[in-house]
């Protein structure tokens, strides 16, 4: 067994190194005592900028453990540690063949836990492994055209490969720590087990997806690249197979629908194909990015620190006059902002991170709820259209040359003159934002970023630059699902992850996909 202490504290400019002897002082406890010793939670108190405070949880062992929490029982930092749960695999029956479609976490996920239980995966992608995938993306930077198949919304890892690799999530689950140590034994660093607010980084991200293909083929698995579901084949009893490629069927025992929030092609395929969908409400805005030094000065009083990272910010204010929320969402600390558009007449923006976070600006999303009554129709697909309309406003309000549209953040506000620069790949050009905006989300934009200055003094300047659009904030709609897991009216079909609606980032759909496997597993169990 071992004991849990939380809030031990360490001045901005102590050493990590003293934490063991702290916690031997505050406990009463001579430093030879403690055993085996661990940092399992690490975070920053920076409300106080004089006296910035790292906060930290560790864990260690004692040979006296009952009597050291007798004498501490009023001590309500410190407590026994609670043996971890245990996840048996659920071992399927005989053997069955299961299609895994797309390769973003909740498909990489319930891919090898389908394995891990017995079954025989097919895993398929429409985009091409992340080597070669870098290179499409890179040279569309460089100012090459876009590959509607090879780009940041597809291929393997989906979105969240080009991002910051963030881990966070609001779940409570057991399954998180699970997922962790799982992306560590694949080469995510060890930290992010104990960081608050843990990252990988897209530059990380993609050494792992690499070690998580190759677990998947040493183990069995079928894996095949530039390879799209085009249909689903109904049997007498459900699902019977796919279509990949537009003629190639696979039969499968059941099939796990694991696309990203922009698979449009599926979402109408579906659509024909009659499986119950629902439209679903999402945020829609623009991007903006501050100087990195900007963004820590305001957030620590720091513009720089070693025992510091880069700055991270999440704001949201609640827009009464329109009833609608606006907030920051997928903030990206030293990163750039990229053009993630996946159609060739539509631009669409997003931010992105390598591990260290040291590039010179931040950026973050800063969007507007929006539903049915935006979107004009009772259309399980009127949300993708209005997303669609939006991104291509974008387009032509950049010139319809593949660049981004983007304004200063004080233009854009007030009107008032600013200079105009930007990170975003491949480019930018100066624009009016509000013609890529309905005008609902941008009043609501332009009622909260006042809101968002009185919360970190600064935040609204001349340096503060948007770009838009920023649309795939999540999902336009759901595929309904039953509390089985399977589709409402397609028995065999099992929606997982973001793109489904389910999830939203790298955790919640890394867990859902196992999840979802497991729910595959039992169906088969009880054929």
């Amino acid at each position: 067994m071992a004991l849990r202490l939380r809030e031990l504290r360490l001045h901005l400019d102590e050493d990590e190194s003293l934490l063991a002897a702290r916690a031997a002082q505050q406990l009463s406890l001579n430093l030879i005592d403690l055993q085996d010793f661990r940092i399992v939670r690490k975070g920053v108190d920076a409300r106080k900028k004089s006296d910035i405070l790292r906060v930290y949880t560790v864990e260690f062992g004692i040979a006296d453990e009952s009597g050291l929490l007798k004498r501490q029982a009023q001590n309500p930092l410190l407590s026994r540690v609670e043996p971890p749960d245990s996840f048996d695999p659920i071992r399927l029956g005989k053997r069955r063949r299961v299609i895994v479609v797309g390769m973003g976490p909740a498909g990489y996920f319930a891919a090898l836990t389908l394995q891990k239980n017995g079954a025989d995966v097919l895993l398929v992608e429409r985009g091409k492994p992340v080597a070669e995938r870098l290179k499409d993306v890179q040279s569309f930077w460089r100012g090459g055209p876009l590959n509607p198949q090879s780009n940041i919304q597809y291929g393997e890892g989906g979105a969240g490969t080009f991002s910051d690799g963030k881990l966070t999530t609001r779940i409570n689950h057991p399954l998180v720590t699970e997922v962790l140590k799982a992306l560590i034994e694949f080469g995510a660093p060890e930290e992010i087990l104990y960081q608050a607010k843990p990252h990988i980084g897209s530059d990380r991200l993609r050494k792992v997806l690499v070690r998580m293909r190759q677990c998947l083929l040493a183990g069995g698995a079928e894996i095949r690249f530039s390879t799209c579901l085009t249909d689903l084949v109904q049997g007498a009893g459900g699902l019977a197979g796919a279509i990949l490629n537009g003629d190639q069927f696979e039969a499968c025992d059941s099939l796990v629908l694991a696309v990203g929030h922009s698979a449009r092609d599926t979402y109408r395929m579906l659509q024909q194909q009659k499986v119950a969908l629902e439209s679903k409400p999402f945020a829609i805005g623009l991007r903006v990015e501050h100087p990195l030094e900007l963004i820590n000065r305001i957030q620590y009083g720091h513009p720089n620190h070693p025992h510091l990272g880069a700055a991270e910010y999440a704001l949201t204010w609640q827009d009464k006059t329109a009833g609608r929320g606006v907030y920051s969402f997928c903030m990206c600390p030293g990163g750039v902002i990229v053009n993630a558009s996946s159609e060739p007449d539509g631009v669409v923006v997003n931010g992105m991170s390598d591990f260290k976070r040291d590039a010179a600006w931040s950026n973050s999303a800063l969007v507007v709820t929006v539903g049915g009554e935006d979107f004009g129709s009772a259309d399980p697909l009127a949300g993708m259209n209005f997303q669609r309309h939006w991104e291509e406003q974008a387009y032509q309000a950049a010139g319809s040359c593949g660049a981004a549209p983007g304004q200063s953040l004080l233009s854009f506000l007030n009107g008032r003159s600013a200079d105009f620069s930007s990170s975003c790949q491949p480019a930018a050009v100066e624009a009016d934002l509000s013609r890529v905006l309905p005008p609902a989300v941008t009043e609501s934009l332009r009622r909260g970023l006042p809101h968002f200055d009185q919360r970190m003094r600064g935040f609204v300047g001349s340096e503060a630059m948007l770009l838009g659009v920023e649309t795939r904030t999540s999902a336009p709609l759901r595929i309904l699902r039953a509390e089985d897991g399977c589709s409402l009216n397609l028995p065999g079909l099992f929606p997982a992850g973001e793109g489904a609606g389910y999830a939203g980032g790298i955790m919640s759909a890394a867990i859902d996909g196992i999840k979802t496997a497991n729910l595959v597993t039992c169906h088969l169990n009880k054929r």
